[in-house]
């Protein structure tokens, strides 16, 4: 036996199995996972994706800016003979349109600083971030809605319709039901979850039956929703009198969504709502018992049935869902501070927008939860840059499409920033398959 105090024999640090390890060792493991994250920072997995695209889509949106103003554009006339007069003013308008971008939908250094000193309130501070997360509520919902059903094996195109006959069922139970105030708003918020749940059941129950494509059925009854909502706003005892226009009764205020800071700021408890729906959703797809019978009909519905899964049960359940979820996007509509009436425009376009918001969050409940916060900013501060900065409001759509291209298509990001191959294909997938 050798003594562990002889000369020459190893010491712990040294034993290949000891339980010490020396400062070199540790220095030499520190570094070679500093190496192994640089190394795969720059590789094309789902994270480096993302962010790559965005800002890619920003820079050809900073192109879109220059060109739509033409005393830019003129400076680039003559950039050879003078290209400081180009490139000075391209930066200006561009960061200017960015700045009041990021103050519309984060935070203004300039209200930070106004009621640090002490000459401004709080309300300003927290007024981009109210307005971000009042857009983001409905879009979370309709999101989660496509995502869902997209795990399922089904393109969800109806989120819009069924997000419409939410908006009705909730309005019309906020305005036409005498109840108690808390009572009341759970009776509505209720309404319009069942509104989108009616309208999700009808292409889930003919794809089940007869099998016909759930994206023609809820396209078509997307155009239904929408004829139904122009008619409805017109009845009586739903229109609003003394008006000549398209609008209905409000809202009464016992069944509208409580806000959440008070005072002039629109963030309300759909947020929370929100935040909720999508925990449930992330439980039921990964904890229960019908997320791993709706996630085998989606990845092969032949060998779920072969297994003794009801495929069109499945169908079924996960439209009337989806439905129910983009209900109370809807509701959230007119039952928080967006609108508290029926208009034929007061869905807005969240319902087509979950489709984006579903494709940017890969289908995922807390990636579109993400996805939808992204999408609330840019409509928030797409707000700010068209009244501060003059652009127009149709840049933050392109950006948003912009941003959906480049994620759909990693290998074209891959190629631009000369990204490396990831450790796993998940990225390609996760977008080729995803469902």
């Amino acid at each position: 036996m050798t003594d562990v105090n002889e000369p020459g024999s190893p010491s712990p640090e040294q034993t290949p199995g000891g339980a010490g390890k020396g400062p070199t060792d540790r220095d030499g493991g520190g570094r070679q996972l500093l190496q192994a994250f640089v190394h795969n920072l720059w590789a094309a997995n789902t994270a480096t994706v993302t962010v790559l695209a965005i800002v890619l889509a920003t820079l050809i949106g900073a192109v879109l800016i220059v060109i739509s103003d033409p005393d830019v554009l003129a400076t680039w006339g003559y950039f050879t003979a003078q290209p400081s007069d180009a490139i000075n003013s391209s930066w200006a308008v561009v960061s200017d349109a960015y700045a009041n971008l990021f103050k519309g939908a984060v935070f203004d250094p300039a209200a930070v600083r106004a009621w640090a000193d002490g000459t401004g309130g709080w309300q300003p501070v927290f007024a981009p971030i109210s307005e971000t997360l009042t857009y983001t509520a409905p879009l979370v919902f309709t999101g989660l809605a496509v995502s869902l059903a997209f795990r399922g094996g089904l393109f969800n195109i109806g989120a819009q319709g069924q997000a419409t006959l939410g908006v009705i069922l909730a309005a019309l139970a906020g305005f036409l039901l005498p109840l108690p105030p808390v009572v009341h708003l759970i009776v509505a918020v209720l309404a319009g979850a069942v509104g989108g749940a009616i309208w999700g059941f009808v292409p889930g129950f003919l794809k089940a039956r007869t099998g016909a494509h759930e994206v023609i059925t809820t396209i078509m009854l997307n155009y239904v929703s929408f004829s139904f909502l122009a008619w409805i706003i017109v009845q009586d005892g739903v229109h609003a009198p003394n008006r000549t226009d398209a609008i209905s009764r409000p809202v009464d205020g016992s069944a509208q969504l409580p806000r959440l800071l008070g005072g002039d700021l629109r963030v309300h408890l759909g947020i929370a709502l929100a935040i909720a729906a999508t925990w449930a959703v992330g439980w039921l797809l990964n904890r229960s018992t019908f997320g791993f019978e709706l996630r085998a009909v989606g990845a092969n519905p032949d060998a779920a049935r072969t297994a003794g899964i009801s495929v069109g049960r499945t169908y079924v359940l996960v439209m009337v869902i989806a439905g129910a979820l983009s209900g109370l996007g809807g509701a959230n509509m007119v039952l928080g501070t967006t609108a508290t009436a029926l208009t034929p425009l007061v869905v807005a376009q969240i319902g087509f927008d979950g489709i984006l918001v579903a494709l940017l969050g890969r289908v995922k409940p807390w990636g579109v939860a993400l996805a939808a916060l992204l999408f609330g900013a840019l409509q928030a501060g797409g707000n700010r840059m068209q009244s501060y900065a003059s652009i127009s409001l149709e840049l933050v759509t392109v950006l948003q499409a912009l941003i959906v291209i480049f994620i759909a298509a990693p290998a074209l990001v891959k190629a631009i920033f000369g990204l490396r191959a990831a450790r796993a294909a998940r990225l390609s997938t996760s977008m080729a398959k995803g469902w």
